[in-house]
């Protein structure tokens, strides 16, 4: 007999099952390296575009169509009278881009106010609920008897509706209130001047700290113990930890804590209203300007008012996500893990066919 001998790689250098068939596994494994991680096929993308397209039916009614009404409607003036023929006008004329340049002419002094007031609120009140809401987390995080208790008296500022709590800090601030009892000094907080800001910045800061406090307890909640217990090992102290540990891993839900507190201190309206009061030049922000615009019957007016409100929200929401980079959808964590991943497949693969 001549003995054959058969090259390397050819089908009789397959390895062999038990029953002295070929194998196929290794073959088909390196189809699936090859073909690499399955996309998503039509199917799949249309059951995805059937459930998500209830949430945009509803962002449409609540959002897009709102917004494009109030863009057409800046674009009108007030019916008043008509200088031609000296009658009350039966439809508002169209004006154009008139209102937005009364804005920025004749009302300029009055909206600036109103700008630099919705401004100057949600900085101080955003930043001291953010020193007081990581201040309670941690707080609410440790273990300690009763902690139940004190997370339930924590969260009941932020479960109370913010007319009642408005009502509730206007009687606090009564000339014969608890607050001027406290102080020992006669102070009229709901009268124009620097005090009725610090009265409005108090009570909004009690309500919505609890807010950031819980967002912020859900990230430390799911820190790993070990990681303070190597920390502790180390060497470091509870304020290396909370600079090194606990303050970069909350990180991410912190950001969209101060995100979603930004976008709603920026739209304030019933807190100052009710605690101080309407056209009090101390506390108009941009929201009760349009809405003192509206209740006038000048809708072109307050409509302008509330798209350059928009636009300016929109603005910092978009300015917050892209330069301090928070994860609003939820998907950078798992784009980055995607990323790790495949190199670590990469680099795994280079490594066996180097071998």
């Amino acid at each position: 007999m001549v003995d054959t001998e058969t090259p390397p790689g050819t089908a009789a250098d397959e390895p062999r099952g038990a029953f002295g068939g070929r194998s196929r596994r290794p073959a088909a494994a390196a189809v699936r390296r090859r073909r690499g991680p399955g996309r998503p096929s039509a199917g799949s993308g249309r059951m995805a575009a059937l459930l998500v397209s209830p949430t945009l039916l509803v962002l449409t009614v609540v959002v897009l169509y709102p917004t494009i009404m109030a863009l057409r409607e800046s674009l009108y003036g007030a019916k008043g009278l008509d200088p031609k023929t000296g009658f009350i006008r039966t439809t508002e004329p169209f004006v154009g881009l008139r209102n937005y340049a009364d804005i920025f002419g004749e009302a300029s002094e009055r909206f600036w106010n109103a700008f630099w007031n919705t401004t100057f609120f949600t900085v101080v009140t955003v930043g001291l609920e953010t020193v007081i809401g990581v201040a309670m987390a941690l707080v609410m995080h440790r273990a300690f008897r009763g902690r139940a208790l004190v997370r339930a008296s924590i969260l009941v500022p932020w479960a109370v509706p913010t007319a009642i709590s408005a009502l509730l800090w206007r009687w606090i601030f009564h000339s014969d209130g608890i607050a001027n009892a406290l102080i020992g000094h006669q102070v009229l907080w709901t009268t124009e001047g620097f005090h009725a800001k610090v009265a409005v910045i108090i009570a909004e800061v009690w309500k919505t700290a609890p807010f950031i406090g819980l967002l912020v307890l859900a990230g430390l909640q799911v820190i790993p113990k070990e990681v303070y217990e190597a920390a502790r090992i180390d060497g470091a102290g509870p304020l290396g930890q909370f600079w090194r540990i606990t303050l970069p891993l909350v990180k991410p839900a912190l950001l969209v804590a101060v995100l979603f507190r930004c976008l709603d201190a920026l739209r304030m309206f019933d807190l100052p209203y009710i605690l101080v009061g309407a056209q009090k030049t101390s506390v108009e922000t941009l929201s009760m300007l349009a809405q003192d615009q509206a209740s006038n019957v000048r809708f072109g007016p307050a409509a302008a008012y509330a798209v350059i409100l928009f636009l300016y929200v929109f603005l910092i929401a978009l300015g917050f996500v892209r330069l301090l980079g928070a994860d609003v959808t939820g998907d950078g964590g798992a784009a980055r893990g995607n990323r790790s991943g495949r190199r670590r497949r990469a680099v795994g693969y280079g490594a066996e066919v180097t071998a």
